[in-house]
């Protein structure tokens, strides 16, 4: 389980190149509308996310880190232009 921030994740998510949530969710084998629930913070407990009222938005438990895994690997890639 990761314990982070819902502005943490924004910010990975504005460090992705565009397109990414498509990439992502193909990747995973899911919808790219689930992908972007994930990162509105929208995204249900079914799928592992936890959002809990506290500072910088809130207090995110992820259960399932596949698409932050994914995320960040793709912001790390474009961001060191590989």
């Amino acid at each position: 389980m990761i314990r982070t921030t819902f502005n943490k994740l924004r910010e990975v998510k504005d460090a992705l190149p565009h397109g990414s949530s498509a990439v992502i969710a193909e990747e995973l084998g899911i919808a790219a509308d689930d992908v972007r629930d994930f990162f509105r913070g929208t995204a249900g407990p079914e799928s592992g996310y936890h959002l809990e009222p506290g500072p910088d938005g809130g207090i995110v438990m992820l259960d399932n880190t596949r698409i932050l895994e994914v995320a960040l690997r793709l912001a790390w890639t474009k961001n060191n232009g590989i």
